[in-house]
């Protein structure tokens, strides 16, 4: 049987921040469980990721941080592949977008869209910050959203509500690193001319009959609604440049460049491995199959936009295969929140539990089709009952029995019954149940059947009740034992993409010369033709205790800024509102920052200490009216870098259009006292 030939991608995690179990449950551990499959089928197969390491919220945290922006992506992108690495989540590559072999490629494809008459240039209002001296783009900008009125909506999405947002759009915007109102100028960027691949993507998507519900019911009405031209170059510092005339300070859009990343990581991985052109083989063969695992976030990017990208590439690439996009995990009954902390983070969740609880987890409530829920309760009880319970007393109950009374093997019968011959057939029926479950990304399905095959040996075990029959019939004992081994050998495959080292472990307690994937699924395809010689038995799953799933559960309650479900404005506890230490400072000097109009930088005292504030109110107060008065201060904010200058804390004034007007007591009150 000729061998399939699959590439693999999961997208690009974004470098500025840990991965946490909503990113797994999406894009990643989907994957890896189908390549894992894939490798036991004996198929040609490599998996290949890397991080996506450009754009707006990478330079806003390197200007948070007043690091370079390579620094955040090089922390980032170390802590992004420990955790995978700790999850047990394997690529043949995994890259980053800030290299040199993407910079070229990525300009490549520019340059290949634009000779092809795929892009032309529009002139736009953008909002710009004249303290900053910069066009905003989208996560530069905060302000409230036009559709739900929830403030802190960023200038592309609002989390509150989902929807997406040109930034002019908002309403009070500001710019996030001095806070001042920014202007509307017009600036000119290059588009993707999407509308001229209409036909053709229509065509190519009405092909794709075998694709998942929710994928391609998002996709046709994307396509209904009509398509538009996209921007596809930005003004902002850190990124690609623009391989044409007339671009200074302008970079290549992060999410035209991102999918590229997944051909340059694979020619990486080519040139690694000391075949340099051997990405060819895969980029090029419309034999292959490109399987692109990723959340629904990021559906139009992968069928719309990525494809229409190839296209209108000279050279001949394939186009995707499958995109099994998942759906949303939340945590809890609530939306998974970065900007909160609320969240499992990963590193985090690998200091306390090994990966197999989390895989094995995700993969039984995997987000296939719908929106599903991580509560940690029955994190613990599906890992204790179905592996510790079912699958690992299954295993240790036969090992251990088979070990003691038929000399440290299950052994061959001299005979199988019909009845038997009948469990085996299902066995095999099953087997290939779980296959096809797998091909088709049905891993929710496909756990709970791995399961039931092994409560169905416990039943068979508890049924012909060995400990009775070894006594009285020691060749029907010995039937029944290699039955259980079938049983066994069959999860032991079978579970191998989801829990790999569970399945490797007890694949060394069935003493196997060859490895689990040497041996493969097609070894599971006749019986056992010699006795199994058990190795060191071993407890296959431990359970989890109350006391590490209470402290988990505390854990998120502590966080108090479990996001509220509200119909407008944002609302927080009464908790975080004590956390704000708001309290009484006197300025004690005040002077203009250099090239920064609306800009002061003031010296306040509270208390015994000195602080620096830099301030957005020049046009509204002189320095020198400033010194002496005291203000109303946020003290515990987290130092910015505005202008190059430190900001240790935050103002509070009250603001009505251009009118602005400090918060000040109006009586005598002792700097640093407490705002109560």
């Amino acid at each position: 049987m000729a061998k399939e030939k699959y590439l693999v991608t999961s997208a690009l995690p974004y470098a500025n921040g840990d991965l946490h179990i909503g990113h797994i449950a999406g894009a990643y551990l989907p994957a890896d469980i189908f390549v894992r499959f894939q490798k036991l089928l004996g198929n040609d197969v490599i998996y290949i990721c890397g991080t996506d390491e450009h754009g707006a919220p990478i330079s806003i945290k390197a200007e948070q941080e007043n690091v370079p922006p390579r620094k955040i992506v090089d922390k980032y992108h170390k802590r992004i592949k420990s955790a995978f690495d700790g999850l047990d989540i394997q690529f043949e590559n995994f890259s980053g977008t800030d290299r040199k072999v993407h910079y070229k490629l990525s300009q490549n494809f520019f340059s290949d869209l634009n000779k092809n008459g795929f892009i032309q240039t529009h002139t736009n209002e953008q909002l710009y910050c004249e303290n900053c001296n910069r066009f905003l783009p989208d996560r530069y900008v905060e302000g409230e959203c036009p559709f739900c009125h929830s403030e802190g909506a960023r200038g592309d999405q609002c989390d509150s509500c989902g929807k997406l947002i040109d930034a002019i759009q908002l309403t009070n915007p500001l710019c996030i690193t001095c806070r001042s109102t920014p202007i509307i100028r017009e600036t000119t960027n290059w588009f993707l001319n999407l509308p001229k691949f209409s036909d053709k993507l229509q065509k190519w998507i009405e092909s794709k009959t075998e694709w998942k519900d929710n994928v391609k019911k998002f996709i046709l009405n994307w396509l209904k609604s009509g398509l538009k031209e996209r921007a596809i170059t930005r003004d902002l510092n850190w990124g690609i440049p623009v391989p044409t005339e007339n671009t200074d300070g302008k970079v290549l859009y992060v999410w035209f460049e991102a999918p590229i990343g997944y051909i340059s990581s694979t020619i990486e991985w080519s040139e690694k491995i000391g075949k340099p052109e051997k990405w060819r083989d895969y980029w090029f063969d419309k034999n292959t199959k490109l399987i692109h695992f990723i959340g629904k976030d990021n559906i139009p990017f992968h069928t719309i936009i990525w494809p229409a990208m190839l296209m209108g590439q000279d050279k001949k690439y394939i186009l995707p295969d499958d995109v099994p996009a998942n759906e949303y995990l939340n945590l809890e009954k609530n939306k998974i929140s970065t900007s909160k902390n609320y969240a499992v983070w990963i590193n985090e969740y690998l200091e306390e539990f090994s990966e197999i609880p989390l895989r094995y987890y995700l993969a039984a409530n995997a987000p296939e089709n719908k929106d599903t829920d991580f509560v940690w309760k029955e994190f613990q009880e599906k890992y204790n009952t179905d592996l510790a319970n079912t699958f690992g007393n299954f295993v240790n109950r036969v090992l251990k029995f088979s070990d003691k009374h038929f000399e440290h093997t299950i052994p061959l019968p001299q005979k199988i019954s019909n009845k038997n011959e009948e469990i085996l057939t299902n066995i095999s029926d099953i087997r290939e149940k779980i296959k096809q479950l797998y091909q088709t990304f049905k891993v929710r399905k496909a756990c709970k059947m791995i399961i039931d095959l092994a409560r169905f040996g416990n039943q068979y075990f508890d049924n012909t009740i060995p400990w009775k029959t070894i006594k009285t019939d020691r060749k029907s004992t010995a039937e029944m034992m290699f039955i259980c081994g079938e049983i066994i050998r069959n999860l032991a495959i079978v579970i191998y993409p989801i829990i790999p080292s569970s399945s490797k472990k007890l694949w060394k307690m069935l003493g196997f010369d060859k490895s689990i994937l040497k041996y493969g699924w097609n070894g599971l395809s006749a019986k056992s033709d010699k006795p199994i010689i058990i190795q060191n038995i071993e407890t296959l799953f431990e359970k989890i205790p109350d006391d590490l799933i209470e402290r988990q559960v505390n854990k998120l309650k502590n966080l108090n800024n479990i996001p509220q479900k509200t119909s407008g404005k944002k609302i927080i506890s009464f908790e975080t509102f004590q956390k704000l230490d708001l309290r009484i400072a006197k300025i004690i000097a005040a002077e203009k920052v250099k090239k920064a109009d609306k800009l002061l930088k003031l010296q306040i005292s509270i208390g015994s200490i000195t602080k620096q504030i830099i301030a957005g109110i020049a046009k509204n107060y002189s320095p020198k009216e400033l010194i002496g008065k005291n203000i109303l201060i946020l003290n515990n904010l987290e130092p910015a870098i505005i202008k190059g200058e430190k900001s240790e804390a935050m103002l509070l004034a009250v603001v009505d259009g251009e009118n602005l007007s400090l918060l000040i007591p109006e009586k005598e009150i002792p700097e640093g006292s407490k705002v109560l």
